[in-house]
């Protein structure tokens, strides 16, 4: 249960990190959002050290890396998705494959469910895609590329996932701080290859940097739920993030909430409830 709760904090954070940063990214270029995000996000990390603890052994270094160089490639990846489109298609994809591939890791590391997380869990995948669907796919079909690309997105933010829980579960916040250390540094060194298209908008100082302390939460929710409780249904609930955007976006902007959403949010809540039992 104490998994399941931090899981569910873990997704509504990321939910909220998404819809800052979405509304920050319309004010300049979504890399001088993260220029402003990605060092909020390891100062929360480097604070919560003392309370937390932090060992940095070999291993630790070696996955918190690996995790930090996933979350990049993943942050890439899902903004080129959603640029080429559509993507009431392609989000669903990714949200979907980020949610399958640490779950199937759970499972082959040799986790087990119960009779109501063998329904709870493919629910609550059915339940991340009706999220994440916009309204209506209409004729507009993905070409290919895209829908590598959408895969790849959902496999980098699944790695990195992944990645995380590999990390000895006694060194605290260390593999989010190595992480967070070299993806900020892979961000800011695009940055500044691409300085000059990066235009002369400034940022939304404030919500940028709300979106950065988010993330942090989010991840570290995400590993202390991972520690405490299964990697198959700790992954699938964290994935249901698009709920706190969908929410979000209907309270903050009056966006509508369309009816295959609401289906998703209803299963969601009937999954997450069949999970609590096993």
């Amino acid at each position: 249960m104490l998994a399941l709760l931090l899981a569910l904090g873990s997704s509504l954070a990321y939910g909220c990190a998404d819809f800052l940063g979405g509304l920050g990214a319309r004010k300049a270029h979504v890399l001088r959002t993260v220029m402003i995000a990605a060092p909020s996000s390891l100062a929360v990390e480097l604070l919560l050290w003392p309370v937390l603890g932090a060992s940095f052994s070999p291993g630790v270094i070696g996955w918190g890396a690996a995790s930090g160089v996933a979350s990049a490639a993943a942050f890439v990846l899902l903004y080129r998705t959603l640029a080429i489109g559509p993507m009431n298609v392609l989000s669903p994809v990714t949200a979907l494959v980020s949610a399958m591939l640490p779950a199937g890791v759970g499972l082959l590391q040799g986790e087990h469910l119960g009779p109501a997380g063998l329904v709870g869990l493919p629910l609550a995948l059915a339940a991340v895609v009706l999220v994440s669907a916009g309204h209506g796919a209409g004729s507009a079909r993905p070409s290919r590329a895209a829908l590598l690309l959408a895969f790849g997105a959902g496999a980098a933010i699944a790695m990195q996932l992944v990645f995380l829980h590999q990390a000895p579960r006694d060194s605290g916040v260390a593999p989010l701080i190595v992480g967070r250390a070299v993806s900020s540094a892979v961000t800011l060194a695009a940055a500044g290859l691409l300085y000059r298209r990066l235009g002369a908008e400034k940022p939304a100082y404030a919500m940028s940097a709300a979106a950065g302390v988010l993330d942090s939460v989010a991840n570290v929710l995400f590993l202390l739920a991972a520690r405490s409780g299964d990697l198959a249904v700790v992954a699938v609930i964290t994935a249901l993030y698009p709920a706190g955007t969908v929410l979000l976006a209907r309270g903050v902007l009056a966006e509508r909430i369309h009816r295959g959403q609401l289906v998703g949010l209803g299963a969601a809540a009937v999954a997450v409830s069949l999970l609590a039992l096993t």
